[in-house]
């Protein structure tokens, strides 16, 4: 897998294609969300996308949270500013997009970066349907099939070492707390490498314009994000 296929680099600058970004979305993560067609009007690209660039230019560390503060689409031309515990993607007005807190050891071990990429974005793509409507069921509360609010806020990851060849990455914990109108879903999830645990992570995403769950309406829009895939596919 070469994730250097989904961006592309000129004088420093990095910049996403919608065909690149929707490529990535559908192809490798699994994610059919409409904002990532191509001819979509609010068109974004994947925050997963921005976290395999991040790694795949800069490298892995032990410790690494990710916080998005902004919608990266097909005209933003980012560059990753990096010092030794902060990374950031900042466009030419300094306008930050993505800031990563890191600590711990570096590797820049393609195989183990790509292969943890890999595996947590195709974990990620699983979010919805499979692990959010259940949450939502459980919890009484959906949100507006006509226009869902679903923001990625921020990630995490956690490893007790970097040497992690074929790793792996299981759901631990779903929560999701409403208030209201707002709502906020964390995914806690365990990294293994050859069957040893060797690390954790954490998903959090901001929901809003929750309602009352109604099982129809869901069902409606698990249906077309179902249909969405079998198109694609």
């Amino acid at each position: 897998m070469q994730f250097e296929d989904y961006f592309s680099e000129k004088k420093g600058a990095i910049q996403f294609s919608r065909q690149q970004a929707s490529d990535f979305a559908k192809g490798i993560a699994g994610d059919f969300n409409p904002i990532h067609d191509i001819d979509a009007k609010r068109f974004c690209v994947p925050g997963d996308l921005l976290f395999a660039t991040v790694l795949t230019t800069t490298g892995l560390q032990q410790s690494m949270r990710f916080t998005f503060s902004g919608m990266v689409t097909d005209v933003t031309d980012v560059k990753v500013q990096h010092t030794e515990k902060q990374r950031r993607l900042e466009d030419e007005n300094n306008k930050t997009y993505l800031t990563v807190d890191c600590k711990g050891e570096l590797t820049k071990d393609a195989a183990v970066i790509n292969d943890l990429v890999l595996q947590y974005v195709r974990f990620s793509g699983k979010t919805f349907p499979h692990i959010m409507v259940p949450l939502m069921q459980q919890h009484e509360v959906m949100i507006n099939p006509d226009r869902p609010m679903v923001i990625y806020e921020s990630m995490e990851i956690n490893l007790q070492r970097l040497d992690i060849p074929d790793s792996r990455l299981t759901l631990s914990e779903a929560t999701l707390e409403a208030s209201g109108k707002r709502g906020v879903v964390i995914l806690q999830f365990n990294i293994s490498s050859a069957g040893e645990l060797v690390g954790s992570g954490m998903k959090k995403f901001l929901l809003s314009g929750l309602r009352p769950y109604e099982e129809q309406k869901m069902d409606a829009l698990v249906r077309e994000y179902d249909a969405r895939k079998q198109s694609f596919a």
